[in-house]
């Protein structure tokens, strides 16, 4: 910890408070959201499919918005959508807490999303810009801290939720309402630089023209359908092994506790390894290569799992409890340990593939292409599990989560061969839209 903490500090001052400000975006979300479906279906008893209904639009206002998102931050700047993000989430925050309208919660969830689709791309873009040649280090870092929130958050919540979810919900706005003072005080501003003319260059180009111009450049587009599958399986954290875990195990106790040491895992790998891995990578490939060796990793994640299925399940002891929880907690492993590799490289080949021109908005666009294939592969993987379970094939999610991320792996190898992971943004037509 002694070693990251230093190389935070080898940074510039924006650099170090990006970093900290997400991961107090991410303690504070996560210190909500874990329990909001619980709070709305239970304190307020509203009916599933209204629960399902709030909690989708808050997905759907973020993914849809990305694009939005990142266009207004390389038009107007990175600061003002990082702070009036955070200003939206505490007002979302907040009025979760304190209302129990169905039009006031779809509202505030909305609310919720559009913060997340603001300031993601501004935060991203501005990390790449400030850290420079560094970027790729600077990546690494910021998923450190990007974890840390996502681990600790769900903790703070238990406690809070366990007196009233209401104080959750206004602690969590309270402490975006203070993110974003010390972020308008303390966070220099910063535009968008455009290596083809400055702000004056990009403003020459309506918001239409630069679009297509995105849509235009064939390499961003084929990469960020390549690495849609590395956003289906690290979900998986999320749905398919907490499932597993449940089928084998039970719904009790062990269950409970099993999922959350699977986050741990998931979590605390993370923390540990990341900058590790990033420097062992980096000084050994190249990053199409690392982003390949990524990817297999993480198809090969639910190897594992694949014997697991066949071993006939103990009705009760310590055998049950292994084949519960570890091969899930192994799957868990592995796919931290590929993402580990792939992140820092997948942020750096955004930029490279935008040409360092309206970095922001390639990352919003990036955002909702990926957004997309995560809801598609997650109704997919639903529905290998459903037909795993009543072919009684266990295995077939495993194994096609595998073909996956073997596929979106072999696909990078071929961009890298093709060279396409180094090309550059083609010069948009200066045409006004």
């Amino acid at each position: 910890m002694k070693g990251t903490l230093a190389q935070v500090r080898s940074y510039e001052r924006s650099v170090q408070l990006l970093m900290v400000n997400q991961f107090t975006i991410n303690l504070g979300f996560y210190m909500l959201m874990p329990y909001l479906a619980a709070h709305l279906s239970g304190t307020l008893g509203l009916a599933g499919w209204v629960v399902g209904l709030v909690l989708g639009v808050r997905n759907f206002s973020q993914q849809g918005m990305f694009l939005v998102g990142g266009t207004l931050a390389d038009r107007l700047g990175y600061k003002p959508m990082i702070v009036a993000g955070c200003v939206l989430r505490t007002v979302g925050f907040a009025t979760l807490g304190l209302v129990d309208s169905l039009a006031a919660l779809i509202a505030a969830s909305a609310a919720t999303g559009l913060a997340g689709a603001l300031f993601n791309p501004a935060v991203r873009a501005y990390l790449a810009a400030d850290a420079g040649e560094r970027r790729v280090e600077a990546f690494a870092l910021f998923n450190v801290f990007y974890q840390a929130g996502i681990l600790l958050g769900p903790l703070v919540g238990m406690v809070l939720t366990g007196v009233d979810f209401r104080v959750t919900c206004l602690v969590a706005a309270g402490i975006f309402a203070l993110l974003s003072i010390v972020q308008i005080r303390a966070l220099p501003t910063r535009r968008a630089d455009d290596s083809k003319g400055g702000k004056e260059g990009q403003d020459r180009d309506g918001v239409l023209a630069q679009w297509r111009g995105i849509l235009a450049n064939r390499p961003f587009l084929l990469f960020s359908g390549a690495m849609i599958g590395s956003y289906v399986l690290s979900f998986q954290v999320y749905l398919a092994l907490p499932l597993e875990v449940r089928r084998v195990g039970g719904d009790g106790e062990f269950g409970t506790a099993a999922v959350a040491a699977l986050f741990a895992v998931s979590g605390l790998s993370t923390i540990v390894g990341q900058t590790r891995v990033t420097a062992w990578c980096k000084a050994r490939y190249e990053p199409g290569q690392a982003l390949t060796r990524g990817l297999a990793a993480m198809g090969l994640a639910f190897v594992p799992l694949l014997p697991a299925s066949a071993v006939p399940v103990p009705d009760s002891g310590v055998g049950l409890w292994l084949l519960a929880a570890v091969p899930p907690m192994l799957a868990a492993l592995l796919l931290a340990v590929g993402t580990m590799i792939a992140y820092p490289f997948e942020m750096d080949t955004i930029v490279r593939l935008s040409g360092d021109r309206l970095v922001a908005t390639h990352y919003g666009l990036y955002n909702t292409i990926c957004g997309i294939g995560i809801t598609l592969g997650n109704l997919l993987t639903g529905a290998a599990l459903d037909a795993a379970r009543e072919a009684g094939m266990p295995a077939l999610p495993w194994i096609c989560l595998c073909a996956l991320g073997l596929a979106c792996a072999a696909a990078l190898y071929g961009l890298r061969r093709a060279d396409r992971l180094t090309t550059r943004a083609a010069e948009p037509q200066h045409v006004t839209a």
